[in-house]
């Protein structure tokens, strides 16, 4: 006579190891099977932003807190790069499976909730350290520039990518179809990339954009990359890394709840 299964227990355990390792590797292989899109293109963009940024108005620009302006320069936009790239892996995916309708393919294993969200952000965050290893080895050879503090360093990519990949998430649930999700990477995406102080110091801004800036997550995570690059930063790494890591958890719990209940994912 075959045993009862107790309700609410899943035949495979507690965790479905198997199914969140395929879905993981999913999502990494994704971007890793166009990685001259993914990886090459972004480092490509990275290196043409520090070029005409240094050639514009890098030799007039003088030091930025003690530093030359392209060494200030350069973590901001590896951590701008990461961030933006994390939010398009896990935000595509989904958009992609919902226009060409199978997202089913994702909601029907016995993948729960959290497990899909860590598959999704396994996803994000393999992109966006991927992306970082690529401009920090490309920094290392062309300009000299290493990490003074390289664990610190990739506490805040991995932080930063799940942040991000996770607003992707929540992003690509609502929206329905793909200029939706082009209005949002424009209005949203690309204002707190661009204005958290990676082209400048917060330091330099008058009151209203002073206090926007620190409002803003991206800017801690900018300015803890640039802290664990270069040593110098605009707020105090003991006060950045709290604030990146509670809004990480926030927008992850958000995400997760979504794709727990299927809010506009199931019909």
């Amino acid at each position: 006579m075959m045993a009862q299964q107790e309700p609410g227990v899943r035949r495979f355990g507690r965790v479905n190891w198997l199914g969140l390792y395929t879905m993981a590797a999913r999502e990494v292989m994704r971007f890793w099977s166009v990685w001259s899109q993914t990886v090459l293109a972004p480092l490509v963009t990275a290196a043409l932003f520090l070029l005409i940024f240094t050639i514009a108005i890098g030799p007039r620009r003088g030091d930025v807190m003690g530093v030359p302006f392209t060494t200030f320069l350069a973590p901001g936009l590896l951590m701008m790069t990461v961030v933006q790239n994390a939010f398009a892996n896990t935000s595509s995916s989904i958009m992609i499976s919902k226009v060409q309708g199978n997202i089913v393919d994702t909601l029907m294993p016995p993948l729960s909730g959290a497990e899909m969200t860590i598959g999704y952000l396994a996803g994000g965050a393999a992109r966006g350290l991927a992306v970082a290893l690529a401009i920090g080895l490309a920094l290392a050879l062309g300009l000299g520039l290493t990490p003074q503090h390289p664990v610190l360093l990739l506490v805040y990519v991995l932080v930063g990518s799940v942040f991000m990949g996770a607003l992707g998430v929540i992003a690509a649930i609502f929206a329905t179809r793909f200029d939706q999700m082009a209005a949002i990477t424009n209005f949203v995406v690309t204002p707190l990339a661009f204005l958290s102080g990676t082209f400048y110091s917060a330091e330099a801004l008058p009151g209203p954009l002073y206090a926007v800036t620190h409002a803003n997550p991206v800017f801690y995570l900018i300015d803890g990359a640039r802290f664990a690059t270069i040593g110098v930063s605009d707020s105090p790494p003991a006060l950045g890394l709290p604030i990146c890591l509670g809004a990480t958890a926030c927008v992850t719990a958000l995400a997760w709840a979504m794709l727990r209940s299927g809010y506009r994912l199931k019909p």
